[in-house]
């Protein structure tokens, strides 16, 4: 099955609780949340206030992914907020199981996410430890940037080593996904779909999911 994460980077920030009840109200399954600090990446989003007043506004999985340095410092007050996961940088911290364990150990679901310069073997000793792998098809940071095709055969490495293992894990792609290269995604491994622009700018929130998901589709049905 596929799961359609909007990344709110996309939506409308004077309206944000409507832009993302249309796209709830569009098919969307989760709510791509991307925290940014200005130091891990280039630039600054929201932090976990903003996750908080949301959360009561919306019934999706909150798929919160943090693109901050330390990030075991603020995860109560991510799981506070409400998130359904928490999705850490290998990059970002140099303390990657504890992290998973501390979210585990709370009742949140936990993420391992890998920037476009790390190889993919980075994430294989924490499997055991992930409900979700992310890929980032961009470098993390901004927004509406070209999907890169080149990250592919990554996606594909751990897709492979995941069902080796034949573990139950999610498998998540971020970066200039739409009706297009969600196929490519998909055919890669990828189950778990992060798009910004490409659901939040069309006036047919629908029907931009709609088309993401009938791309998926043959290689991970319904």
């Amino acid at each position: 099955m596929t799961h359609i994460s909007p990344s709110i980077l996309a939506a409308d920030f004077a309206h944000l609780a409507d832009d993302v009840a249309r796209v709830e109200r569009g098919g969307a399954d989760w709510l791509h949340l991307d925290v940014m600090d200005g130091a891990f990446v280039p630039n600054i989003s929201f932090g976990a206030p903003v996750i908080g007043a949301l959360r009561p506004h919306s019934k999706l999985f909150f798929d919160v992914h943090l693109m901050i340095c330390d990030p075991m410092r603020y995860l109560k007050d991510f799981l506070k907020a409400g998130a359904d996961l928490v999705t850490v940088h290998a990059e970002s911290c140099d303390n990657v199981a504890e992290c998973l364990k501390y979210l585990h150990d709370n009742g949140c679901r936990a993420g391992l996410a890998i920037s476009p310069d790390t190889p993919a073997e980075v994430v294989f000793p924490y499997l055991e430890l992930c409900d979700l792998v992310l890929v980032m098809t961009v470098y993390p940071g901004f927004g509406g940037q070209s999907f890169m095709a080149n990250m592919m055969p990554k996606v594909r490495a751990i897709r492979e080593e995941i069902d080796r293992r034949g573990l139950a894990i999610d498998l998540e792609v971020d970066g200039g996904v739409d009706g297009k290269t969600a196929a490519v995604c998909a055919e890669a491994g990828a189950n778990a779909l992060v798009a910004g622009s490409a659901i939040f700018r069309p006036a047919d929130a629908k029907a931009a999911i709609d088309s993401i998901k009938v791309a998926a589709a043959p290689f991970f049905p319904a």
